[in-house]
């Protein structure tokens, strides 16, 4: 068995590249098309003459506004109606990608998602339609076995073994090279798929029928930048059966996020100092009691309240109920751009934190306790990107969570030039590869507990560096504090 899954890891490190291409590599054919007014049964039958599972449906000026596919058609078909218009039927929700953007973002969103297809747009015109199946053409044996194994885990003592895998596949990875962009997206598809083979192994020991209820995350996880080095943060949504009231279900759901909790801990994911965690019954709310409680930090002004609305700002749906975890970050963007003193203050919080450069471009380093002479790469480096681009995607009602698409949204958005915000990703993830290099040859145990294994493991001697290494750290710590100085002149700091 060690010997297999040691081939495993190879044949899946080996793919790295497949995943570095652009979507526009996978499109073999135009993408088939139908009017949405046209019928059920008119577009099967495309379906089955162009030999395809899926068809755009578009409106009456060519743009698409819905996806039918095979798995839905097949109980319509079986149970009649097919005379009915296919967009009765139809997906609504669209998710596009540019067809230069990368195979690994479209695992990502329809990780996140919960689906099947992508499209491609371009200038306005859809290119092509991407696949899940197209995705695992690429990935051959390797992450097609290690996720059919996750899927097929029946207990959480073969989800810790799984779990040792990805952290080991993932290592080898940095070892490799890979690109810490799709690295670390990687190791947050890998851990989605975890999680939610855990929630559904727990789930089945708990009566939650009639109940809908979304698992959050937040923080790291919740920006799609998990590292190896993360603990959890977590909470639940929920809406409460007709028949019940609020308190008797949220007493249901606690023991059941417990032992998740319990589960993920055992999988390698720490529980949360902080409890920021989905058994914490003050994160296990209904929607109006999550925006009541949104609503109540935006009015405070102290720092308590700064470090909880941070966390749970940056959130996505992992499993259940999606739609919950859409209303709350609908609500976060619509309310939270309008407040500007709140806002005020979430940059002056950004602003604190500083990049490790003393007056003369030299490295500032700490003398910490196992780790002499070096600097911390997540208080002292990501994070600084990571609040920087928060608080400016929020200030323009951006939903966007991951610290790179935020700070593209807000280029889109006209708040950065193109090349400023070039240079910001490719420092931030200059400084996140760093990290990650740090990590995976880390220690894991140390006098002091898991907080000194994370400070450890986040810590880096700038001497330990080539000459190369050194310049290129020193000039993304110089963007940091660019983009800190533009957060102070949005907010007039």
């Amino acid at each position: 068995m060690p010997e297999a899954r040691d081939g495993l890891r190879e044949r899946m490190a080996g793919e790295r590249q497949a995943f570095a291409q652009p979507l526009r590599a996978l499109v073999k054919r135009p993408p088939v098309i139908c009017e949405a007014r046209c019928s059920i049964a008119e577009v099967a039958a495309q379906m089955q003459t162009q030999d395809v599972g899926s068809v755009v449906l578009v409106d009456s000026q060519s743009r698409p506004c819905g996806i039918l596919t095979t798995q839905d058609l097949v109980p319509i078909v079986a149970g009649g109606g097919i005379d009915r218009p296919a967009a009765e039927l139809m997906s609504r929700e669209l998710v596009t990608l540019s067809p230069h953007a990368f195979a690994y973002e479209a695992a990502i969103a329809m990780n996140d998602h919960r689906i099947r297809h992508v499209l491609l747009m371009e200038h306005g015109r859809l290119i092509g339609v991407v696949s899940e199946r197209d995705l695992f053409a690429l990935q051959r044996l390797g992450l097609g076995e290690l996720t059919m194994e996750i899927r097929l885990a029946d207990d959480i003592g073969a989800l810790e073994g799984l779990a040792i895998d990805i952290r080991r596949l993932c290592a080898l990875l940095v070892e490799q090279g890979t690109a810490p962009e799709p690295l670390t997206l990687f190791i947050s598809l890998l851990n989605d798929r975890l999680t939610q083979r855990v929630i559904e192994v727990v789930r089945k020991r708990h009566e939650l029928d009639r109940i809908r209820w979304a698992w959050v995350a937040f923080g790291s996880e919740g920006r799609f930048e998990q590292t190896f080095s993360t603990d959890q943060d977590n909470g639940l949504i929920f809406v409460a059966p007709e028949a019940a009231s609020v308190e008797p279900t949220r007493a249901r759901l606690l023991p059941f996020a417990r032992e998740v909790n319990e589960a993920l801990d055992a999988c390698g994911f720490p529980l949360c100092e902080g409890n920021i965690m989905a058994s914490n019954p003050a994160l296990c709310l209904t929607l109006d009691e999550w925006t009541a409680k949104m609503a109540g930090w935006l009015a405070a002004s102290v720092p308590q309240a700064l470090l909880d609305a941070a966390i749970c700002f940056d959130l996505r749906s992992i499993f259940g109920d999606g739609t919950l975890v859409t209303a709350l970050r609908d609500w976060i963007a619509d309310h939270v751009r309008g407040q500007a003193a709140f806002l005020r203050l979430l940059a002056q919080t950004a602003t604190q934190a500083r990049p490790p450069l003393g007056r003369f471009g030299s490295f500032t380093t700490q003398d910490a306790p196992a780790a002499p002479h070096t600097i911390n790469l997540k208080a002292n480096g990501v994070r600084l990107f990571v609040d920087a681009a928060r608080v400016l995607a929020l200030a323009k009602g951006l939903r966007e969570t991951n610290t790179a698409d935020r700070l593209r949204a807000v280029r889109d958005a006209g708040g950065l030039q193109a090349s400023e915000c070039g240079a910001l990703v490719d420092a931030f993830y200059f400084v996140q590869a760093l990290r990650l290099q740090g990590q995976s040859r880390a220690p894991q145990t140390l006098a002091g507990g898991r907080s000194a294994v994370e400070d450890l493991a986040n810590r880096l001697d700038p001497d330990r560096l080539n000459g190369f290494e050194q310049s290129a750290l020193k000039e993304a710590f110089r963007l940091a504090r660019q983009l800190q100085s533009r957060v102070e002149l949005d907010f007039h700091l």
